[in-house]
């Protein structure tokens, strides 16, 4: 081994020059290759006498780095060259498009409705869905135990209390907050999840969503009751929806009634949606009992009032003829792009 050799080899690297990075792999593959020339001259450097490693050892390890060095500049700076000179985005052609989800059809319905109301000057009252049983029965006159609890099977979430608390079984608890709270006259309607206990299936889930209503001043009659019904009714079903009311029985209000619809699909006359009889039950109703009035401090015998309430998926099932209430839950986007194009008032 000549250090002649060990120059030379420093001169072919110092005057290294290369058009692509094809060229700088194949300057890698002459220098630094299992065959290449550095790697001969180590091979080489096995054969001197040990007097002479420590002379020709240091300068051939600087070599090697050199090298090295020399490959990684050159493809670096010509990656930066044909990436600044290679094709370019052309900024005029049209992005991609992004595939816009739909409004769940339990959302459209809420807010057709609350949008129905606000029109007739209601604002919009929203609680807790964990709730004490004070606001969620004993405010709306369930005594301890009245049957009328039965009506209804709870989620308790601390039984065994004075005021346990549950998952609230109606919005009217956002009703009672609303008497407590808000100076009269009140005019409110409350939108929101709830949650009963009861088996899955197509007609019944133990997730539901309401909207009650709450009209309380002075001299309100149950003929602004049967106007207010009939005035959302026309608004959300076509004008020229009729209403009947069918007496019922509900804790909180007395009188209370069952509401139906004259079916918006058969205009009366009978089908499969209606079973037959032209119509549809969309929600209950009545006149606030006093005995409500006076837990929240209003005086009954200076205001009166009403109250409603229908579910969401009820309405949401007559509007668009869904026939199993599982659908709203199961997040089947086959199910959901049905509405992408659902107009919203």
């Amino acid at each position: 081994m000549k250090k002649e050799d060990i120059q030379q080899v420093i001169s072919e690297l110092q005057a290294l020059k290369c058009e692509t990075l094809k060229d700088v792999e194949e300057a890698r593959v002459h220098f630094l290759g299992k065959k290449g020339v550095i790697t001969a001259l180590f091979e080489e450097f096995r054969t001197v006498d040990r007097e002479q490693k420590a002379e020709f050892g240091r300068p051939l390890n600087e070599l090697k780095q050199l090298a090295i060095a020399k490959v990684e500049e050159l493809r670096d700076s010509l990656a930066l060259s044909e990436a600044a000179s290679g094709p370019r985005e052309d900024l005029s052609m049209p992005g991609d498009t992004l595939e816009l989800g739909s409004r769940h059809p339990v959302s459209i319905v809420r807010k057709e409705i609350v949008d129905i109301f606000r029109k007739f000057g209601y604002d919009v009252a929203e609680g807790p869905e964990i709730e004490d049983d004070y606001h969620v029965f004993e405010a709306l006159n369930f005594p301890p135990n009245h049957p009328a609890r039965d009506m209804q099977d709870t989620f308790f979430i601390s039984a065994g209390h004075p005021n346990p608390l549950l998952l609230r079984t109606h919005t009217s608890s956002v009703q009672v907050r609303a008497m407590e709270k808000m100076s009269l006259p009140i005019r409110v309607i409350c939108p929101g999840r709830v949650f009963r206990n009861e088996a899955i299936s197509a007609r019944a889930h133990c997730i539901f969503h309401q909207v009650e209503g709450l009209y309380i001043d002075e001299n309100v009659t149950f003929a602004d009751l049967k106007q207010a019904i009939l005035l959302f009714a026309r608004e959300m079903f076509g004008p020229d929806t009729q209403i009947r009311m069918r007496p019922s029985y509900f804790p909180f209000t007395e009188p209370s009634a069952e509401v139906d619809v004259s079916c918006n699909i058969c205009h009366g006359k009978g089908c499969n949606i209606c079973k037959g009889t032209g119509w549809l039950e969309i929600l209950g109703c009545g006149m606030v009992d006093p005995n409500v009035l006076k837990a929240s401090g209003i005086d009954p015998e200076k205001y009166s009032g009403f109250a409603f309430g229908m579910g969401l998926e009820r309405i949401a099932m007559l509007k668009w003829q869904v026939n199993d209430l599982r659908h709203y839950f199961e997040n089947d986007l086959r199910f959901l792009r049905e509405f992408s194009t659902a107009v919203e008032v």
